[in-house]
C-alpha cells in the first residue's frame, strides 16, 4: 500500500476545504442550515445529518480531520475500492449524528422532566430555552445542570470526526500491528491498543466533566461503534463466497 491520494478521499478533501474557506472569503455562516442542530431546535433538517460531516469549527479541526482521512483511510479505499469505501465512510458518519442526537435527546428530556416537576410548563420551559434565563428560586437546579440544558439545545455540531473515528476503526482491524503515535506521547504503539484506548478516553470524558473543550464525544464513539460493525462483518466475510 502506498499513500498516493486515492480518488473519493481526494474528493471528500476538496468538499471539506471548500465549505470551510469559502464561508469565510464570503462573509457567509452556513451554520444553522448545514451544522447538526438538536431536533427539537428550529433550525434542524434531516440533510443536517450528511452535511455536518462537511463543516468545521477551526483551522486546527479540518486540518487534523483531513489528515485522519488521509492517513487512515488511504490503504482502506485501496483496499475497497471507492464505493465501498464512501459507503463505509458515510455509514460511520450517519450513525455517529444519530448515536450523538440520541444520547443528547436522552440527557435533555430527564433534565426537561426534573424542570416540569418544579411546576413549569412546557411554555415556561420553551421561554427558557429562547431567552436562557430561568427563576433560580423554582428550578432548583446546579447552574450547571441548567447550562446544559440550553447547550443541548442550541449547540450544533461539526465535522467528520464521527466518520474518521470509523475509519480509524476499520484501519485498527485490517491493520492491527501497524505503529502509531500520538503529538503528545510520540510513543509508536500498535494500533490495536491505541484505538481502543483513544476511544476508551471519549467514553471517559463524554460520562464524566472532564472533557477538554467543546468535543462531541459520542459522535466518535457513534461513528467508532457503527465503523467497527461494518468492518469486523466485511473483514469476516471477506474470504467467503457464493
Amino acid at each position: 500500500m502506498n499513500n498516493k491520494l486515492t480518488d473519493a478521499i481526494k474528493h471528500l478533501i476538496i468538499i471539506n476545504v471548500i465549505l470551510f474557506v469559502a464561508p469565510q472569503l464570503l462573509k457567509l455562516d452556513f451554520t444553522n442550515i448545514l451544522a447538526l442542530h438538536f431536533p427539537e431546535n428550529e433550525h434542524f433538517g434531516i440533510w443536517q445529518y450528511v452535511t455536518h460531516m462537511f463543516m468545521h469549527g477551526s483551522f486546527a479541526h479540518i486540518l487534523f480531520n483531513m489528515y485522519g482521512l488521509w492517513a487512515f483511510g488511504t490503504p482502506l479505499e485501496q483496499m475497497w475500492g471507492r464505493n465501498k469505501f464512501l459507503f463505509f465512510y458515510f455509514s460511520a458518519g450517519l450513525g455517529a449524528g444519530i448515536i450523538y442526537t440520541f444520547v443528547n435527546y436522552y440527557q435533555f428530556n430527564g433534565i426537561y422532566e426534573q424542570i416540569l416537576n418544579s411546576g413549569l410548563s412546557a411554555s415556561d420551559i420553551q421561554r427558557i430555552l429562547t431567552t436562557g434565563q430561568y427563576n433560580n428560586s423554582i428550578i432548583q437546579l446546579p447552574a450547571e445542570t441548567m447550562n446544559k440544558f440550553y447547550s443541548l439545545y442550541h449547540t450544533p455540531a461539526v465535522g467528520a470526526s464521527g466518520a474518521i473515528y470509523g475509519v480509524l476503526v476499520a484501519f485498527g482491524i485490517y491493520f492491527k500491528d501497524a505503529k502509531l503515535a500520538l503529538i503528545f506521547f510520540p510513543v509508536p504503539i500498535a494500533a490495536k491498543y491505541f484505538i481502543p484506548v483513544m476511544i476508551l478516553g471519549d467514553l471517559f470524558f463524554g460520562m464524566t466533566k472532564y472533557s477538554i473543550g467543546n468535543v462531541a464525544h459520542f459522535a466518535h464513539i457513534g461513528g467508532a461503534l457503527i465503523g467497527f460493525i461494518i468492518a469486523w462483518y466485511w473483514k469476516k466475510n471477506q474470504f467467503k463466497t457464493s
